[in-house]
């Protein structure tokens, strides 16, 4: 296998947590719909699109919903999502996972986003990290969402390097899926250390640095 040449990053849970807003989102249209939802059944949303998130919540219920107004719920949500998003700020991006990135490319290895959300440059953009990344593979530039792995074989092709080259981080079983489907090496974080995969599985994304530099060219 090729030595790693990149890191490609989940964006929600792995560099900053934006859970909560999709969930009280996810909860205006459910409480509207009289759809029951809580925490839990947010959970199976977590890693998937919106549209697929959508078809998750609405299984909950017993609705009829037409494609249109589908689509007009979807957007709807995401306008929810917005509005909780504008108090995103540099404060919500923890300091040690802004050290971490700074070892990685003094280490000299390229970081992408590889992200299904199409808000990922907005949030990056709240927490000071606009531009920041070699590349970023977003909702935006997909016909496909994770599990399948388009989402990090576009980051690949974006930092011109092979998917053997490079590291996927993620915190969605989803996620970890879609890149080992990728061909690439896969670190689970938070709830992707479930995944049934054999991946490396680390508590914090402090950690990344000294392990690739452990394993570089091994692994």
């Amino acid at each position: 296998m090729a030595a790693i040449k990149a890191v490609i990053f989940d964006l929600d849970g792995v560099i900053v947590s934006t859970d909560e807003y999709h969930y009280h989102a996810w909860k205006k249209i459910a409480d509207r719909l009289g759809i029951p939802f809580d925490r839990n059944k947010n959970h199976r949303l977590r890693g998937v699109s919106r549209m697929e998130s959508l078809e998750i919540l609405l299984g909950y219920g017993e609705a009829e919903i037409t494609d249109d107004d589908k689509t007009a719920l979807a957007e709807e949500k995401n306008n929810h999502y917005l509005t909780y998003l504008e108090s995103l700020s540099t404060k919500d991006l923890d300091p040690s996972v802004m050290e971490a990135l700074g070892q990685l490319r003094g280490m000299g290895l390229k970081i992408a986003i590889g992200s299904s959300s199409k808000n990922a440059k907005f949030i990056l953009k709240q927490i000071g990290l606009g531009g920041f990344f070699d590349a970023v593979s977003d909702g935006t530039n997909l016909t496909k969402t994770k599990p399948n792995p388009q989402v990090f074989l576009k980051a690949a092709e974006f930092l011109g390097e092979t998917p053997d080259a490079c590291v996927v981080v993620e915190d969605a079983v989803v996620g970890v899926e879609a890149g080992v489907r990728a061909g690439m090496r896969v670190i689970a974080i938070g709830d992707a250390k479930n995944t049934p995969h054999r991946v490396l599985k680390i508590e914090r994304v402090s950690q990344i640095p000294e392990i690739l530099l452990s394993i570089h060219g091994q692994w």
